[in-house]
């Protein structure tokens, strides 16, 4: 037997729908996560945190060549009844710096505990992701797990997004993008999104840039993310 979840969208305007998935069912059964660990590439780096970035994946561009990747079968998998079925989905809240360096892998940790992740899988649905997430972001945070996963999954639901579907069959710019999400978005003006995409120029991820108190703000210059001129394309998925 499944443990079924169905966040139905919600309308706060015409088009404008919520952040959790159109249907989530968590298995009885979810995976353990391994261990993640700092590494030559990733080293440990315990520096003081400036701001931080709110971090979400368009999901159905993720999925687009990752369908029979066994890692991301539950995000990606299609299932008897049509499976899972996301759209934004919470990459992580990272803490940034002061300067041009970030802190991560701040303490070793252990595994996740697996109710938090169950209370997080259908915000963040990869349990290896979770476990990651924790440590190399969250343990420079001074919390605990349940907090930090309550902390970015609370900012993850209070998002809205214009209609996905309308903006993807016309020519849009990175700047059209977010005028449309924060026009959906009270409170989250144009200058708090950047915006990436594959090299193909396919939307990948929106980063919202946030202060200590987790109030938006300008992102910093040099940052990452497109220019505002750069043509995009949203990837719907099945067509």
């Amino acid at each position: 037997m499944k443990l079924k979840f169905i966040a139905a969208l919600a309308f706060a305007l015409p088009g404008v729908a919520q952040a959790q998935a159109n249907q989530c069912v968590i298995p009885r059964n979810v995976a353990t996560p391994h261990p993640d660990l700092p590494s030559a590439d990733q080293p440990k780096r315990v520096l003081p945190i400036g701001s931080y970035t709110l971090a979400l994946t368009w999901a159905p561009e993720y999925c687009r060549t990752r369908k029979t990747d066994s890692a991301a079968r539950f995000q990606c998998g299609t299932g008897r009844s049509g499976g899972n079925r996301f759209g934004f989905t919470l990459h992580g809240l990272w803490p940034d710096g002061v300067g041009k360096e970030w802190p991560q892998y701040c303490a070793a940790t252990p595994i996740v505990p697996q109710r938090v992740i169950r209370d997080t899988l259908c915000s963040t649905p990869s349990p290896q992701l979770i476990q990651h997430e924790w440590a190399k972001h969250g343990t420079c945070m001074s919390t605990t797990p349940a907090a930090y996963f309550r902390s970015s999954t609370r900012l993850y639901a209070g998002l809205r997004y214009p209609d996905m579907d309308s903006l993807s069959r016309s020519p849009l710019t990175v700047g059209d993008f977010a005028g449309a999400l924060a026009k959906a978005n009270p409170g989250l003006p144009a200058t708090s999104i950047r915006v990436t995409a594959t090299k193909q120029g396919w939307l990948d991820e929106i980063w919202l840039c946030l202060d200590k108190a987790y109030r938006y703000e300008r992102c910093r210059p040099n940052s990452g993310g497109l220019p505002t001129s750069a043509d995009l394309k949203i990837w719907r998925g099945r067509r």
